[in-house]
């Protein structure tokens, strides 16, 4: 039951923030109560101590589409999820990872020098105080 609750949840949170990262670069100032991508007070705070360059380069257009593409990523990995949830599902329950890798060939190590055993214990006898 809670691995089913995790993808769910997993799946509501890539959706929100997918949804959010695609459209909050773009939405016109005063929507929603919401101020403009470029003119926002923290973006203000930042550009007064580095300089006003950086909020003319989170204005522009290149900023406002890379942080749109992670949001597209975002939806694509939350459907991913809804495609794939029994899946994963079954997979958190065997608590096998849902992607196997291929098997790995043991490494032959030549002319290394054996590995000594190591006694925890001190082979030092104690101070009588």
């Amino acid at each position: 039951m809670s691995s089913r609750l995790s993808v769910i949840f997993y799946i509501i949170l890539c959706v929100e923030i997918g949804v959010v990262l695609t459209v909050l670069p773009w939405v016109p100032h005063g929507w929603f109560g919401l101020s403009d991508w470029g003119n926002n007070y923290f973006l203000l705070l930042a550009s007064r101590k580095v300089g006003f360059g950086v909020q003319r380069f989170i204005a522009s257009g290149w900023v406002r589409g890379a942080v749109s593409g992670i949001g597209i990523l975002n939806l694509g990995m939350g459907l991913w999820e809804l495609i794939n949830f029994r899946k994963t599902v079954r997979a958190l329950d065997a608590g096998l990872p849902s992607v196997k890798s291929l098997p790995q060939k043991p490494e032959v190590i030549r002319d290394a020098a054996p590995v000594s055993q190591t006694d925890p214990l001190s082979d030092y006898p104690r101070r009588q105080h």
